[in-house]
């Protein structure tokens, strides 16, 4: 069944199997087109119990996912594996009645209540946090290519010794105010330090030109104290 999956993958799934424990199958579930979980990749697993095919796996989306059908923990409620079950039926079938049904969830049987209700009361409401949960949960990793990144490491390294780790790139508006708050300060410290050196200077300066005011008063003093000894 395994093979047969690979060999002839499902329209919009492709199945992850682990050669170290055949009782997990995982599949990557593009988001059906039209549906409020289009553009989203989702992950699901089936866990297979020892009896099976006698008993249904059950099914889970790793993948966080806002549909009446998916528990919050992930579970899926669907007939399939449950009361219509048949030893007969296959993993394909399983997985396609998944991917089905995200297509046309069933708020009837619903595990998540908010979903099901919102889908039966108010279907734009239901469809835009749908497409909230897909937009940040279910958003495939992009790809980007290798120049690219090399581009982006050397504006990185512009000013730094060849010897050092190229910084970060800033993943969020807030990584990147802070990137910006410490080139701030980091801009601020010769200024700081310089002007801390001509602070120093200046008193020394002063203290200098005090000195040798004393010593010319105290040449002073002198040249009268031997003025009036000759008188």
């Amino acid at each position: 069944k395994f093979n047969s999956l690979e060999e002839s993958p499902l329209d919009g799934i492709k199945v992850v199997v682990n050669d170290q424990d055949f009782s997990q199958v995982c599949a990557d579930i593009d988001g059906p087109v039209g549906t409020p979980y289009e553009n989203g990749l989702f992950r699901k697993k089936l866990a297979l119990s020892q009896d099976c095919p006698h008993s249904p796996p059950k099914g889970y989306f790793m993948t966080k996912i806002f549909h009446p059908n998916v528990a919050s923990n992930g579970e899926i409620c669907v007939n399939t594996l449950k009361k219509d079950w048949n030893p007969s039926l296959g993993l394909r079938h399983v997985l396609s009645v998944v991917r089905c049904l995200l297509i046309e969830p069933f708020p009837e049987s619903a595990l998540n209540e908010q979903a099901g209700k919102m889908l039966l009361e108010n279907y734009e409401e239901y469809a835009r946090h749908a497409r909230l949960y897909t937009g940040i949960h279910a958003k495939p990793k992009p790809k980007f290519k290798t120049g690219a990144i090399s581009e982006s490491t050397t504006a990185l390294n512009v000013g730094q010794p060849n010897n050092e780790t190229p910084a970060a790139i800033p993943s969020s508006v807030a990584d990147i105010n802070r990137v910006i708050t410490a080139t701030e300060q980091i801009a601020n410290v010769p200024v700081a330090a310089a002007a801390g050196s001509a602070s120093v200077a200046t008193t020394t300066q002063k203290r200098e030109a005090g000195l040798a005011k004393v010593q010319a008063d105290k040449k002073k003093v002198d040249a009268r104290k031997k003025s009036l000894k000759r008188l």
